[in-house]
């Protein structure tokens, strides 16, 4: 599994626009074969942030995501003041508290 985290800082004014212009590609995103989680979301203390969070079943299915992204048109609108996202190999997982 391979998990990408990341945060986008944004005018926190603009954060809700930032949000909504990132909804077709989660969903498109979401289809693509490998892909387990896709989602960007406000964090509820910090105004002007966004997290990311992507879970992909393999490094194929993401480097196919990747291909894809390269090939699609930036949202309009909203630029991010700074990003910070970062890769994570998994080599297991178990259910919290086991």
């Amino acid at each position: 599994m391979i998990i990408i985290a990341g945060t986008f800082e944004v005018d926190p004014d603009q954060r809700e626009e930032f949000l909504r212009e990132r909804g077709d590609a989660m969903r498109r995103s979401r289809a693509e074969a490998g892909c387990l989680e896709y989602v960007f979301s406000a964090d509820p203390i910090e105004p002007g942030r966004v997290v990311l969070l992507e879970l992909w079943a393999s490094q194929p299915d993401l480097d196919a995501h990747v291909v894809t992204l390269r090939a699609s048109p930036r949202p309009p609108g909203v630029a991010p003041i700074s990003t910070s996202v970062r890769v994570y190999d998994v080599t297991g997982e178990r259910p919290l508290g086991s």
